[in-house]
């Protein structure tokens, strides 16, 4: 029962969504903005990217603690962790109060990884950032990680329980984001460089999104 009303906590707290909020302060429903998307990087796209970073650490920051509230309540339960910050990751992804439509999971896995071991998440935060500057799109590497994170975390601790929800979780964040892969196809996915030259990428977006409707 305790770990069900802690469950039921680690949802809530994952559904506080830091972009959709900011949104509504300016005035604008993020998830018909941009990348229609509620979270760090459409608050880059839509907010810029002091409001991007805040929503960043803010997703990660939650999970984190949903993590270790689940390991320090549960310590002999080897999932608990996993289980606490995964349902934060699901409360993020399909919150209650926004219809079920918020947010992808990337910042949320980050905080569960660093829930677990600060040195994974470093070197999964290095392989990451060299990664998104070759393919050039968050989401490939969103993806990357939701899906090599629960094999690292088999090798290193043979938690099959656990091993199973990162799992599920890894599937709901690929499956969120087949409509970025449609983008990616289409050439009108926004990609990372955005952040560090705008004008051509908007540029580029532009053109791409002219052509589609020429054709």
């Amino acid at each position: 029962m305790k770990l069900a009303l802690l469950a039921i906590l680690c949802y809530a707290v994952g559904s506080i969504n830091p972009a959709y909020i900011l949104g509504k302060i300016k005035g604008f429903d993020i998830r018909k903005s941009g990348s229609n998307n509620a979270g760090a990087s459409n608050a880059v796209i839509t907010m810029g990217t002091k409001a991007g970073v805040f929503t960043a650490l803010f997703d990660i920051f939650k999970a984190f603690l949903c993590y270790k509230l689940g390991s320090w309540l549960f310590p002999d339960l080897s999932f608990a962790g996993v289980l606490c910050a995964s349902l934060c990751a699901l409360g993020h992804i399909f919150p209650f109060y926004m219809n079920f439509k918020g947010g992808k999971g990337f910042a949320c896995i980050g905080g569960l990884i660093l829930g677990y071991n600060y040195k994974v998440f470093l070197i999964m935060l290095a392989a990451a950032i060299i990664l998104v500057f070759i393919i050039n799109y968050i989401s490939i590497i969103t993806c990357m990680t939701a899906l090599s994170f629960p094999v690292i975390y088999l090798l290193m601790t043979k938690d099959t329980i656990g091993t199973i929800i990162l799992c599920i979780l890894g599937i709901v964040i690929v499956s969120r984001h087949f409509v970025n892969f449609r983008r990616i196809k289409d050439g009108t996915e926004v990609r990372f460089s955005l952040l560090y030259n705008r004008k051509k990428e908007e540029e580029r977006l532009r053109g791409n999104k002219e052509n589609r409707n020429d054709e």
